[in-house]
C-alpha cells in the first residue's frame, strides 16, 4: 500500500495552497495546486498493492468454516479463513496483531444478525474480504446496532483499521445502518457489491480508492463518504476504475477533502450528486441526476482551495426543477477537457471565477464557449438568461426556458416576464441566490 501519500498528505496539501496562493491569485483559473499527489499525477500502484489487485485468494493453507447460529469465530493470526454456510447471529471478529494481514473469502454464507457487525475487525494491519468466483453472499443486520465498549460499530463491515473489497464474486450486504465502514482506508478492486442501507454504503475516515468492481448502491441515504473530523486534508475519494450505480437520498459521492476520478462508469442520483472541497475530473463517464446540487465544491477542508476541475472523460448533469446548481463551487470552476452535458436551469454557480478553455460543453442543448454564473445573475446561456422572452411578453412553452413566441403561458417553463427568472441578459435579477 502506498503508504506514504497518507502520512505525508498534510504537508503536500499545506505546500499546494502556499503553491497556488503564491503562484494563482483570486482571479486565477489555475488547473490545480503543483505538489500535491492526490491532484497530480497518480497510478494505479501508488494506491493500491499487488494484493489489494489480486482477485483470488491462496487457498492452499486457509482455515475453512461453516457458519452456525449463535456463534462466531475469533480470528487472531494472519492467514487466509474461508466461509461458507448459512447462519443468525454469527460474528466474524478479527483481533490479531498489527502487522498481521487477514484475508477473508466469502464463498456462499449466508449470515443475518440482528445488533452486531458480521464482520468485526478490531486490530491487524489490513483486512482482505474476498467473493470467490461464481459465489453469492449475503450479510445483513436487522436491528439497531449496539455498541463495542466505547466503539459505535455500524455497519455490518465495521473495520478500525484498513479495508480491502475484492474477488471474483457478488456480496449483498444489507443494513440497519450503514454497509461497510472502515476508520482508516476503504479500497475496491473487484468483485460485485449490492448494498442497501439507511445510512452510508460505503464509508471511511482517511479514504475511498476504487480501482475496479461493481458498486451498486439502492436505498441508502448516502453512496460513497469519506469524512475526517480530526484531520481535514483526509477524507478523500479516488475512483479510477470500475462500475459504480448509486441511488441515495442524501449524497452520492462525498469527500472532506478531495474528490478525484480518473476513470470507470460511474451513475449517480441523489441529492447532491457529487460533494468536495476540490473535485478533479480526468476520465471516465460521469452520469449525475440530482435535485440540489448536481456537482458541488465547498470549503470542508482547510488544506484545499475549492475548485471543480474538468481535464477529460464524460459528464452529464441532469437537475431537478427549481433552485438547483449542475456546477457549484464556493470557489472557482475551470473546464479544460472532455465533454459535459448540462440540462438545469442554473448550469454553472461560482463565487471566484469560471472558464471554459477546452473540451465540449452543452447547456440544455446549445453548445457553449462562455461560462455563464447564476450567482452573478446569470442564468443559462450568457446574455439571455433561461426565459428569453420572444417580445418582452411571451413565455418558453415549456423546457429549459426556450425563446417563446409571445403568445401565452408556459406548461411549465422557467422564464416568467416583469422580473421572474429569466429576464434578458441574465438570470434571477439582483445577483440570484447563495
Amino acid at each position: 500500500m502506498f503508504k506514504h501519500i497518507k502520512k505525508s498528505l498534510s504537508v503536500l496539501a499545506a505546500a499546494a495552497m502556499v503553491f497556488s496562493a503564491a503562484c494563482f491569485p483570486a482571479a486565477s483559473l489555475a488547473a490545480a495546486p503543483a505538489g500535491d499527489q492526490l491532484i497530480g499525477t497518480l497510478e494505479e500502484d501508488d494506491l493500491f498493492s499487488d494484493r489489494d489487485l489480486r482477485q483470488e485468494a491462496d487457498t492452499s493453507q486457509a482455515v475453512f468454516y461453516t457458519v452456525s447460529d449463535g456463534s462466531g469465530v475469533t480470528l487472531d493470526s494472519e492467514g487466509v479463513y474461508v466461509f461458507s454456510g448459512s447462519a443468525k447471529e454469527y460474528s466474524i471478529i478479527v483481533d490479531a496483531g498489527e502487522k498481521d494481514k487477514i484475508q477473508i473469502v466469502l464463498d456462499g454464507v449466508s449470515v443475518t444478525n440482528t445488533t452486531a457487525p458480521v464482520i468485526y475487525v478490531k486490530n491487524c494491519d489490513k483486512v482482505f474480504v474476498t467473493t470467490s468466483e461464481g459465489s453469492e453472499s449475503n450479510l445483513s443486520v436487522t436491528g439497531t446496532f449496539e455498541k463495542d465498549g466505547s466503539t459505535k460499530t455500524d455497519g455490518v463491515i465495521f473495520s478500525k483499521q484498513d479495508l480491502v473489497l475484492n474477488g471474483l464474486g457478488v456480496l449483498n450486504i444489507s443494513s440497519s445502518d450503514n454497509g461497510a465502514v472502515s476508520k482508516d482506508d476503504l479500497k475496491v478492486t473487484g468483485g460485485t457489491w449490492n448494498i442497501s442501507c439507511s445510512g452510508n454504503a460505503l464509508e471511511a475516515n482517511d479514504s475511498i480508492q476504487i480501482a475496479d468492481g461493481t458498486i451498486n448502491v439502492t436505498k441508502c441515504k448516502n453512496g460513497i463518504r469519506a469524512d475526517n473530523d480530526d484531520n481535514d486534508s483526509l477524507g478523500y475519494v479516488i475512483i479510477l476504475g470500475g462500475t459504480v450505480d448509486i441511488t441515495a437520498s442524501g449524497d452520492g459521492i462525498r469527500g472532506t477533502s478531495v474528490v478525484r476520478i480518473d476513470g470507470g462508469d460511474i451513475t449517480v442520483t441523489a441529492a447532491e450528486g457529487v460533494e468536495g472541497t476540490y473535485i478533479l475530473m480526468n476520465g471516465g463517464t460521469v452520469s449525475v441526476t440530482a435535485s440540489d446540487d448536481g456537482i458541488n465544491a465547498t470549503a470542508k477542508s482547510s488544506s484545499y482551495e475549492v475548485w471543480i476541475v474538468i481535464n477529460g472523460g464524460s459528464l452529464s448533469v441532469t437537475m431537478g426543477r427549481g433552485d438547483t446548481d449542475a456546477l457549484d463551487a464556493n470557489g472557482s470552476i475551470v473546464i479544460n477537457g472532455g465533454n459535459v452535458n448540462i440540462s438545469a436551469q442554473f448550469a454553472f454557480d461560482y463565487d471566484r471565477s469560471g472558464e471554459i478553455r477546452g473540451g465540449t460543453v452543452v447547456v440544455n442543448g446549445e453548445q457553449v464557449t462562455a461560462m455563464s454564473n447564476q450567482m452573478m445573475g446569470g442564468g443559462g446561456r450568457p446574455g439571455g438568461g433561461w426565459g428569453q422572452p420572444g417580445d418582452g411578453a411571451g413565455q418558453p412553452d415549456g423546457g429549459w426556458g426556450q425563446p417563446g413566441d409571445g403568445a401565452g403561458q408556459p406548461d411549465g417553463g422557467w422564464g416568467q416576464p416583469g422580473g421572474g427568472w429569466g429576464q434578458p441578459g441574465g438570470g434571477r435579477p439582483g445577483g440570484g441566490h447563495r
